[in-house]
């Protein structure tokens, strides 16, 4: 056992800048950063798991809102720190910059925030109490808002080792919310099993409001994981191609890459990468190798056996139709770009990931004749597919989308230019777009009603998309493109919001919307520019009184309210609603409500929108079945 003590953590600088900027620290104060606290103190128990040092980890949400992370790694040092002549821990909680992960001893690699993670966490939290259980003895210390309020002290005795970490968010600094998301901590929960195979962890909602609990625990690590992704997609590979090798860089340190790929029967691309744990949601240098090595062996075999013409080559979205990845790199000094780690800057990693899945990939297509000829099908058929969308893509590329023939009639466009103030509904139906048009404020609302059937985007590649009219209509009307094309800059709205009906069929069509979104229009949703309207389902009045509902319970209040006789309408669909009403229930920014769409976790979505959109019945009937009693209560 390497050994781990106060000499071995180093002090870069003071703690004084994160409550003043937190949103430096951790992206922000909204829900996404107080998820963050959590992700950090974990990512120290699973730094531990790395090692070697830990087998078990658990996350506990306990009544309050507080959160208790334990592991049985080795204990946070307790002893005095040579510089600070303070106990160690307190050290790595009070100093930013503080930790044994600058030594290159302590531990071979890490997902922690550089050594910040544990002292940001202590200085955002309204209290933090940390628990070690080292050397025989439990010890224990308090920190509020980051400050120590009790000395180390020794609780009792101990036969095992670990580490308890237990806060609670400050309400001062997190002011739109310090309620945590039981399902988006399970998710990242599920992917840290995954990521590290034979790490046994757990998550447990203790509250009150809804108790829940999952464990997880995969020794087959990210092979696993992509046959989870895979879910019951149809395999064009049957089994699943995975490598793992450690190289050294120039520098001698070691590089660990594991990856694991199959490819499926669907028409997008799955490669989810990672850096230490860290989810790297831009890429890097690791996913840029993998992709060049991909490209390269897949058009070497093609030339190999003459599957490709002479003047025909593979490109890089041709090799990757069908394919979901997991691509998982260990390093003992990664360079992340942004302090939100979302890209990986080392350089070194691009040649290292190149070569290794290079050799890798090119073995298993030699070994596996059957399930390469399967994949240059399936790459030979996008590559058709891809020529033959090229005109169908030209179309979304015009000036101005007035510009094309008989597109102005079907938009009612807005007359501000500007895109932050622009808004664009899109409307199911003739008569809802009608009342929409003549009740909108056309300032700075433009409609866009779909007169044809949504075409299920999950089940056509992009020469088909390209010829769907409603399709186009909107892909003209956003002005961004899509896919590969796609510009954010080009945005002419910056709230699309869709707008259908409050019954199966509108649901229905907002599914397909949103699957359209996620698959061709991704940054829209992720910069939060998609929305859902909340039309009401019942109109309540009583003389002069009137009242616009939007569920069975506030219909139950109203009527408790209204007392005596009053006149109920149930609205079967916006067309029933008058322009007037459909303002002021709907469109009005001063009364309606809109959900903004969100994600968490791209890869869940991924997993939820194939089993609901896919070819396969059998899941999406079991998801039904297991989700009917929330019918009444679903949040999009």
């Amino acid at each position: 056992m390497t050994n781990y003590d106060a000499s071995n953590i180093q002090i870069l600088e003071g703690l004084e800048a994160v409550r003043k900027r937190p949103g430096m620290y951790i992206g922000s104060t909204g829900t996404t950063g107080l998820h963050h606290l959590v992700q950090e103190i974990v990512d120290n128990a699973i730094d531990e798991a790395l090692g070697g040092y830990a087998t078990h980890v658990t996350l506990e949400i306990l009544e309050g809102d507080i959160i208790r992370v334990t592991d049985n790694g080795r204990g946070i040092p307790v002893d005095n720190h040579p510089k600070t002549g303070r106990p160690a821990v307190e050290t790595i909680l009070t100093t930013l910059h503080s930790g044994g992960k600058f030594d290159g001893k302590s531990y071979k690699v890490s997902g922690g925030l550089h050594g910040v993670g544990a002292s940001v966490v202590n200085a955002l939290s309204e209290w933090y109490v940390v628990e070690i259980y080292r050397d025989g003895k439990i010890y224990e210390m308090r920190f509020e808002r980051g400050i120590p309020k009790s000395e180390l002290t020794v609780t009792g005795t101990s036969t095992h080792n670990g580490t308890v970490v237990t806060f609670k968010a400050d309400s001062e600094v997190f002011t739109e919310t310090t309620v945590y998301d039981y399902e988006q901590l399970r998710a990242r929960t599920q992917q840290l099993a995954f990521l590290n195979k034979g790490l046994s962890i757990e998550i447990t909602d203790k509250r009150s409001s809804a108790p829940a609990s999952a464990a997880y625990k995969y020794d087959g690590g990210i092979v696993e994981y992509v046959q989870y992704l895979n879910g019951s997609r149809a395999k064009v590979n049957q089994d699943i191609v995975y490598m793992e090798k450690v190289a050294d860089d120039d520098k001698g340190r070691p590089i660990t890459l594991e990856v694991a790929m199959q490819y499926n029967d669907s028409y997008n691309s799955n490669i989810y990468s990672f850096a230490n744990n860290i989810p790297t949601k831009e890429g890097g240098h690791h996913e840029d190798g993998f992709k060049m090595a991909l490209t390269r062996i897949i058009n070497n075999y093609a030339r190999e056996y003459n599957i490709l013409k002479k003047d025909e080559s593979f490109i890089g979205e041709d090799v990757r139709e069908g394919l979901t990845a997991i691509l998982s790199v260990k390093h003992p000094e990664p360079q992340f770009e942004g302090q939100t780690k979302t890209k990986l800057g080392n350089p070194e990693v691009r040649g290292i990931t190149s070569q290794i899945v290079g050799e890798g990939f090119e073995r298993y297509l030699l070994e596996n004749p059957t399930d390469a000829k399967a994949i240059m099908e399936k790459c030979v058929t996008a590559m058709r597919a891809r020529i033959a969308a090229r005109k169908a893509r030209e179309a979304t590329r015009r000036k101005s989308p007035l510009d094309q023939l008989g597109f102005a009639s079907k938009l009612a466009d807005c007359r501000t230019k500007d895109p932050a103030r622009s808004e664009m509904y899109i409307v199911e139906g003739d008569s809802a777009g009608g009342s929409a048009k003549q009740g909108r404020d056309s300032e700075f609302q433009a409609i866009l009603p779909l007169r044809g059937k949504v075409l299920n985007v999950e089940k056509a590649r992009l020469d088909k998309i390209l010829s769907n009219k409603e399709i186009l209509s909107m892909i003209t009307a956003i002005g961004t493109g899509i896919g590969e094309d796609f510009d954010i800059q080009k945005a002419r709205y910056h709230k699309i919001v869709i707008m259908t009906d409050a019954d199966i069929d509108g649901a229905h069509i907002r599914t397909l919307l949103l699957t359209f979104f996620f698959r061709y229009m991704r940054p829209l949703v992720d910069l939060g520019y998609v929305y859902i309207a909340q039309p009401p389902l019942y109109k309540v009045q009583s003389g002069k009184r009137v009242a616009y509902l939007y569920n069975e319970e506030e219909l139950g209040k109203t009527l408790a309210e209204f007392g005596g006789r009053p006149g109920i309408q149930r609205y079967k669909g916006l067309g029933e609603m008058n322009p007037e009403q459909l303002w002021d229930t709907t469109m009005d920014p001063a009364n309606r409500t809109l959900l903004q769409v969100s994600l968490f976790d791209a890869m869940e979505a991924d997993h939820v929108f194939s089993m609901l959109m896919g070819e396969e019945v059998e899941p999406r009937k079991l998801f039904i079945q297991e989700n009917a009693i929330y019918a009444n209560n679903i949040d999009v």
